[in-house]
């Protein structure tokens, strides 16, 4: 198949690091492996993030019918993508018999060699640090609505969200100082539950206040706000980076399919049901962060809390891969503080410039998560199994790769030209 150079070349690259990276795991000792119903807890903490809270503005601006519709869509392929990577994975192993392929970069360096872990490292930078940018964004809006000041406040020449970003600042130097995803991993499964738990809050007030109020509500928002639709859809989605880890640590591996699938369909669901809901408790007044539309009562008050803290425990977390890139190009794999310091601020700066969350969430989704999600997974199945793959096989592969590609371009311009229009 025209690997082998790269097989007996790379075998004393593909080491694993003294550090953490996109491949440790959270809820495991790295040699343990999980469980099915573990396997499942994984996956649903990999995927399940702050891409939730955009998505009832979303179908405010897609319609509920046109957005679910998307969402499910975007479930499928997502899956359809990470079972490649997964094949892709199997198959090197199989043949050339390699035993380090545990991240994403890993096989992005056994199917296409520096240039291959280079494209990945590069998109995993970009998209868990774009995941860090939404939080930042989150919790100061949140905190600012929360502390009910005027757009127009200034605090030692601050808006208000800037002071809450900037405030939160320190404390995350101190958790991002952390070596290690094992002193993290109980505050990240603490912040899940808490997120589950704020969710379902949020989707039972939904209910009270559509029953009471009953909205004018559209079904089909247009094909001009499709690309932007679908990149908050993909960003909602966006786990690949950890499918391949999360496989290899599996007690079943022939049921990794199974328990995935299972898993994406229920996640699928659950945002549906979060988006649908939603929009349907206030229709065109459906606002960019879907918790601030609960006013200032004490079950909204402590779920819009609940859900920063969730956020600000895990964005240490998500920066983790970010760190590992970084460490692994310029530091020797060696921990590096003033490196993850200057990280931090760089991700709060751009916090700083970016005003509607859903319109960010959208941008990141429709450029790099599209490009970590389905063109390279496509692209690296095609090259590894294109010797034995049927017409049909090699066209179906390219249409996703031409597909992403399309939605990258047409959707970043879409999300751009969103964030800098002038807002009612």
């Amino acid at each position: 198949m025209g690997f082998d150079k790269k097989a007996s070349s790379s075998s004393h690259v593909l080491q694993v690091p003294p550090f953490p990276r996109e491949d440790t795991p959270l809820l495991a000792r790295p040699r343990k492996l999980s469980s099915q119903l573990k396997t499942f807890a994984n996956v649903f903490i990999a995927i399940v993030g702050a891409g939730v809270l955009g998505l009832p503005y979303t179908f405010k601006k897609t319609g509920w019918l046109f957005g679910s519709l998307m969402l499910f869509s975007v479930a499928l392929l997502t899956y359809h993508c990470m079972m490649l990577l997964v094949h892709t994975r199997r198959k090197l192993e199989s043949i050339i018999g390699f035993s380090k392929i545990a991240s994403f970069g890993d096989l992005g360096f056994a199917v296409c060699g520096p240039l291959g872990r280079f494209s990945v490292d590069v998109m995993i930078v970009l998209a868990q640090a774009g995941f860090c940018v939404s939080y930042f964004i989150f919790i100061a809006n949140t905190l600012a609505f929360l502390s009910n000041f005027s757009s127009t406040t200034r605090f030692l020449g601050l808006a208000p969200k800037s002071l809450f970003l900037w405030g939160c600042f320190p404390f995350q130097l101190g958790l991002n100082s952390i070596p290690t995803l094992t002193h993290l991993a109980p505050l990240s499964i603490f912040a899940d539950v808490v997120d589950v738990g704020a969710m379902g809050v949020v989707m039972v007030e939904d209910v009270m206040i559509f029953i009471e109020n009953r909205p004018a509500l559209v079904a089909f928002g247009g094909f001009s706000v499709f690309f932007y639709g679908l990149g908050v859809a993909v960003y909602a989605f966006e786990g690949v980076g950890m499918i391949l880890p999360l496989e290899s640590e599996a007690k079943d591996k022939e049921k990794f399919g199974k328990v995935l699938g299972l898993c994406m369909a229920f996640i699928a669901l659950l945002y549906g049901g979060f988006g649908i809901l939603g929009y349907f408790a206030f229709g065109e007044e459906t606002k960019d962060i879907i918790t601030t539309n609960f006013g200032q009562g004490l079950v909204s008050t402590l779920v819009q809390v609940g859900l920063c803290v969730n956020l600000f425990f895990t964005l240490p977390l998500m920066m983790t891969p970010v760190y590992e890139v970084f460490e692994r190009r310029f530091c020797d794999s060696r921990y590096c503080l003033w490196l993850r310091w200057l990280m931090v601020l760089v991700v709060s700066l751009v916090a700083l410039l970016v005003p509607n969350f859903s319109d960010f969430l959208s941008l990141v989704g429709s450029s790099v998560c599209v490009v970590l999600g389905f063109v390279l997974p496509a692209l690296f199945h095609l090259l590894v199994f294109k010797e034995e793959m049927s017409w049909n096989e090699m066209v179906w592969d390219g249409a996703i790769v031409a597909l992403g590609a399309v939605i990258g371009v047409v959707g970043t311009w879409s999300s751009l030209m969103e964030i800098l229009s002038p807002k009612a």
